[in-house]
């Protein structure tokens, strides 16, 4: 007779368990993603971000910006984006009675941590999920390398459509007349 192994999965149940000592805990497809408080360098670039986002959003009046907000997708994918943000519109259909998100808002913004196993989750583990549950547009943001990887929707699928540097103009369809170059969050 043969060994089974049997893959434990985690829900989202399983996260209100674990400790609160400063870890970031996340879920994908039933696998447990841990993850320590985040470099100083990384954390001020999110909060770049999250500024440039901010004050377009406050002068377009179009939607809202958020730092590490919960996205329960499902009891198997619970995860925690650095940034994102969802039209007004979009808001209303998204958010439970916790105030966390339940499906995909338009943009997610993921910043790297240093890693080969954070690297991986956030090009191809959170990629995969963010382009299942129908992410309009997903950045992964370098601050090392102080370069963004825009991928955008097509055809179903999130596709990487630019790599951008500090020299270059970041814009958005989804975003309109946003635009500002990519060192500024960086600086």
């Amino acid at each position: 007779m043969k060994p089974t192994t049997e893959r434990l999965r985690w829900t989202t149940a399983d996260l209100e368990l674990l400790p609160d000592n400063g870890n970031r805990y996340e879920i994908i497809d039933g696998e447990l993603f841990v993850t320590r408080a985040p470099h100083w360098n990384h954390q001020r670039v999110c909060g770049n971000i999250y500024q440039k986002l901010n004050v377009w959003s406050q002068s377009t009046g179009l939607g809202q910006v958020a730092i590490a907000p919960g996205i329960i997708f499902s009891d198997a994918d619970n995860v925690i984006p650095d940034v994102v943000w969802a039209s007004n519109e979009r808001l209303a259909l998204l958010l439970d009675d916790a105030g966390h998100l339940t499906a995909a808002p338009e943009l997610v913004v993921e910043v790297l941590s240093s890693g080969g196993d954070n690297e991986r989750r956030d090009k191809e583990v959170k990629l995969k999920l963010y382009s299942s549950r129908g992410v309009q547009e997903y950045w992964i943001v370098d601050w090392q390398k102080q370069q963004v990887e825009i991928y955008r929707r097509e055809k179903a699928a999130l596709t990487l459509v630019a790599t951008l540097f500090a020299n270059d103009e970041l814009v958005s369809p989804i975003l309109a007349n946003l635009q500002f170059p990519v060192k500024q969050i960086f600086a």
